[in-house]
């Protein structure tokens, strides 16, 4: 994979475009949305940019943060954090074919009843493109990055147009945000930034991968930044209802601003964008089973890749099959789960890039981050602060925020139980192997 295709499955992995943000406004209001719209990718995704850029120019090789957790702290919280990645991304999966239906209503209004039919079909497609190879996810994310850009393009624009020297910005401020709405807010920031280390999964597959992913961690990064927030200026400053925001989604903010043919592109926006998140997140989650499996930390057929495609197609398809289960789930019990999951897993690589750091001052880096242990630690303790309070107001949340926070607690405990269960299938191989040395002999 060249450059600008990965420019593209970078910006379908972490983001995709505004889509996904329009709980937003509801939760922090006029004054916080910009706020925490600034402040929160500055703690919660900068550390990981860096942290992957560094970590990712080390090690640049299939598996990603898997082999940097395992080649640092050991098998067991490589195996850890390996894990958590798959659980956390059958959530995040579960949420693109749901919001396609959600725009598709934008057309036919009716559509809501078929549902599962629909997510299936979306689900199963994006699992056949994959097995294709990494090039086509490539080539149809590029494609689709055109035309989610264009419908917002057209809409920043006309927005500007209608506004032109009448945009106020209202102070920024968090007063009035109670606690569980601040937690839910920075929920939906966080869950529409992250993914950063996920790109690093199939570094083995792209052409100069240390000078690739710099300039295209970069260029991903800036560009959502800039989408995110122009989007919800526009959103903002037009005086939508939030509560239709919520519901109905950008393709009503589009008809507010331009006409019922905003709106239709940009519902088929929407529809591209979750299509190329789901493909390009896929694509990446399903390189990690295939690598543990290679690591006997996973059973053997998960590494088999396809005949004709050379794809890891068994992995592909059990993602597909759990994501499958998972569509009945509500978005905010969602994005909690997910950004629960994932948090832990990022905590890991935070510790690597530290240990390392340690461990291995000497080592090459054509990538590093020019700061010291010390201020190291403070900088990667920042995102950590984050994910506490977000974490804290989910559970005081009166939203139901409770209940999947506990889940996702659950969901990491999972992988000791599953730990052990590999170290005593392993015990049990080794006695078997003895057994049978002592009988030959």
């Amino acid at each position: 994979m060249r450059l600008l295709p990965l420019i593209a499955v970078i910006f379908f992995t972490v983001s995709g475009g505004p889509y996904g943000l329009e709980p937003l406004l509801r939760y922090a209001g006029s004054h916080g949305v910009f706020l925490l719209l600034l402040i929160t990718p500055l703690l919660w995704d900068v550390p990981a940019i860096f942290t992957v850029l560094e970590l990712n120019s080390m090690m640049p090789v299939e598996g990603g943060y898997y082999k940097w957790v395992k080649h640092t702290l050991g098998t067991r919280w490589g195996f850890f954090e390996g894990w958590w990645t798959w659980l956390y991304t059958f959530c995040d999966l579960a949420i693109y074919p749901v919001y396609i239906v959600t725009y598709a209503a934008f057309f036919f209004p009716g559509i809501g009843a078929y549902k599962i039919e629909i997510c299936l079909a979306i689900i199963w497609l994006s699992a056949g493109l994959n097995i294709l190879g990494i090039n086509p996810v490539g080539r149809i994310s590029l494609l689709l990055g055109v035309v989610v850009l264009l419908p917002l393009l057209a809409l920043i624009a006309l927005f500007f147009y209608h506004h032109t020297g009448h945009i106020a910005l209202p102070s920024p401020s968090l007063k009035g945000i109670t606690f569980p709405s601040l937690g839910m807010a920075m929920y939906v920031v966080m869950w529409n930034c992250l993914g950063w280390d996920n790109v690093t999964t199939y570094a083995g597959e792209v052409d100069k991968p240390v000078r690739s992913y710099l300039i295209s961690i970069f260029t991903a990064f800036a560009l959502v930044i800039v989408v995110y927030f122009l989007s919800m200026l526009a959103a903002q400053q037009s005086h939508i209802d939030f509560k239709v925001l919520e519901d109905e989604g950008f393709p009503a903010l589009g008809s507010l601003v331009g006409g019922r043919w905003l709106g239709v592109i940009i519902a088929i926006g929407g529809m591209a964008s979750y299509l190329g998140i789901y493909a390009a997140v896929l694509l990446s989650v399903s390189r990690v089973p295939k690598v543990m499996s290679d690591d006997k930390l996973l059973p053997q057929w998960f590494n088999k890749l396809h005949p004709k495609f050379n794809t890891p197609y068994i992995s592909i398809i059990t993602c597909s099959i759990v994501v499958s289960a998972m569509v009945l789930w509500k978005f905010e019990e969602l994005i909690i789960i997910d950004v629960i999951v994932y948090g832990a897993g990022l905590f890991l690589e935070y510790v690597s890039l530290i240990v390392l750091r340690v461990r291995e001052p000497g080592a090459f880096r054509p990538f590093k981050i020019r700061l010291n242990v010390t201020p190291l630690c403070l900088l990667t303790s920042l995102p950590l602060g984050v994910y506490a309070i977000a974490l804290s107001g989910a559970l005081m949340s009166g939203e139901g925020g409770a209940k999947p926070a506990f889940f996702a607690i659950g969901m990491l405990i999972t992988a000791e139980i599953a730990w052990q269960l590999i170290r005593w299938r392993r015990r049990k191989s080794a006695k078997a192997g003895q057994s049978i040395h002592s009988n030959l002999v």
